[in-house]
């Protein structure tokens, strides 16, 4: 799969390789369009044929010829083998709870299909098509909340997927008008599939749903710890800390990649401070060392920029992988497997999710320091025009610490659950789709400290004058001041807390700080 992520990229191509991440995002987030390639229409059609050998055979193949789970052991006769499809795809539809997002369910079809044209499957070349044109036509199946125990992969949100490519169950549109799926396949010239031996199995059985979110996940964490160093090194000039700390060699002495980025970026982000110029006498300022939320920032972001790409590695070789059960090989045998288990999804999800709320905890401690008159080092307290009067940013801070308090909730994991199912056939399972479920709400929970750090921060930098911040943390402050006034008396405070929080989750405070920058690691 090749691509790019801007919303006018013109292909997203399906190979028998392995999918992108600007791929999987440009489908999912953008509407980019999709298309099996020649190789990929033909691997499927190879391993087509080695199903329609076997679905004549006296000898039951699972999938094929029998039932499923703890009812494989029934041999299913030819004239039958449609209904059992059909009644897979029906009864495992079977999610509960609100409607998963849009960019989710997207994601979760494009890298079922990735699947699909693989060759390992045994769908028929239609079938696969037929998600190409869903996508295509940007209805989107509707998912609910639960119903994935993340092995035998995402089972119920896939078979809500496949449903309507049947032509059964209920889509939305690009509008977001709930649909009947068979008027709406017909009303874009879909024709609905009518499933054959293994292709219902074939539809249902991969971790396409925990994978989807996973590198959606990984994509904007990526963007927000570039964001998180950008708010530390706000923090650290105007609560007049040092940069002599985030100095290379001393980085060197303890050579995590993650932590040589993140200072390398704090140093960047703080050249040319006229506030950090102005305490660098020693004599004038008698601190010694910075509190721990300034002084080891590099150390906590850098070790969440390590995990991201350790859980990046896993995605990747998912992403490479052709997830079904019983899968077709190269050499034509049909063999039954485990690799359905999202164990290996679910486990750097829970971890993601750790990282998350640490990287959040550590970012509310410096927005904390700031409205403390006895440690934000002159400031007024709270950073109130009229303290008494006026509160200042004393309850976005209460908002950042109900977040976080949350974000380590999420952070107990979910993959040390396994509840059996399928009368202790399925007796050990991932709960990875529950990990994937809860990281997005981590994610956006980052976002939203983060944003409020880069409020309160931009505030006391403005507080700090004359003395100006360095130029790039200006041109930080400048997009903030475009659409919220600086410090002054009491004003409604959620409509600048969400500003502050689109400015981050848009990628804007980055692209303003790169302007002066250049490009942050």
């Amino acid at each position: 799969m090749t691509s790019t992520t801007a919303p006018g990229s013109v292909l997203v191509t399906i190979g028998t390789g392995k999918p992108s991440f600007d791929g999987v995002v440009a489908v999912a987030r953008h509407e980019v369009p999709v298309a099996l390639s020649d190789e990929a229409v033909a691997a499927i059609e190879r391993a087509r044929t080695v199903i329609e050998q076997l679905a004549s055979d006296t000898v039951p193949h699972y999938g094929v010829s029998t039932g499923f789970g703890a009812l494989a052991n029934r041999h299913i006769p030819h004239d039958m083998r449609a209904q059992l499809q059909r009644s897979l795809v029906r009864s495992h539809a079977a999610g509960s709870g609100p409607e998963v997002e849009r960019e989710v369910v997207r994601a979760t079809m494009l890298l079922r299909l990735s699947t699909l044209a693989t060759g390992h499957t045994g769908v028929r070349r239609e079938t696969a098509q037929a998600y190409a044109d869903l996508l295509n036509s940007g209805l989107t199946p509707v998912v609910h909340e639960y119903g994935s125990l993340g092995c035998s992969g995402d089972l119920a949100p896939l078979a809500h997927c496949a449903l309507a490519v049947m032509g059964e169950g209920q889509v939305r549109d690009r509008d977001g008008e709930l649909l009947d799926a068979g008027e709406a396949l017909q009303q874009h010239g879909i024709v609905p599939v009518e499933l054959r031996e293994k292709e219902g199995l074939a539809l249902i059985n991969g971790t396409d749903g925990m994978l989807g979110m996973l590198v959606m996940a990984i994509s904007d964490l990526r963007r927000l710890l570039v964001t998180a160093d950008i708010t530390a090194a706000m923090s650290v000039e105007g609560l007049m800390g040092s940069d002599d700390v985030f100095a290379a060699d001393l980085q060197e002495i303890r050579p995590h990649p993650g932590q040589a980025a993140s200072a390398a970026n704090l140093r960047k982000l703080m050249a040319d401070s006229a506030i950090r110029e102005s305490h660098r006498d020693p004599h004038e300022c008698t601190r010694v060392q910075d509190a721990y939320s300034l002084r080891c920032a590099p150390q906590v972001a850098g070790a969440v920029r390590d995990t991201v790409d350790h859980a990046a590695s896993v995605a990747e070789r998912e992403l490479a992988s052709a997830i079904d059960n019983p899968v077709v090989t190269r050499d034509g045998r049909v063999e039954s497997n485990g690799n359905f288990h999202g164990a290996p999804v679910a486990y750097v999800l829970d971890f993601l999710a750790i990282a998350t709320a640490d990287l959040a905890s550590i970012s509310e401690r410096r927005t904390d320091r700031f409205l403390d008159a006895a440690r934000n080092h002159g400031l007024n307290p709270f950073l109130a025009d009229d303290p008494g009067v006026d509160s200042g940013h004393m309850i976005a801070q209460y908002t950042q610490a109900a977040i976080v308090s949350e974000l380590k909730r999420l952070a107990n994991p979910a993959s040390v659950d396994s509840i059996p199912s399928s009368a202790m056939q399925e007796d050990h399972v991932s709960m990875g789709w529950s990990a994937a479920r809860k990281l997005r709400r981590s994610v956006d929970g980052l976002t939203r400290v983060l944003g409020i750090e880069l409020l309160t921060a931009a505030r006391g930098l403005d507080l700090r004058a004359p003395h100006a911040p360095s130029p790039a943390i200006a041109a930080v402050i400048a997009a903030l001041r475009e659409d919220v006034d600086g410090p002054g008396t009491d004003r409604y405070l959620a409509p600048e807390i969400e500003h502050a929080v689109q400015l981050v989750a848009t990628g804007a405070a980055v692209t303003a700080a790169e302007s002066v920058t250049g490009t942050l690691s």
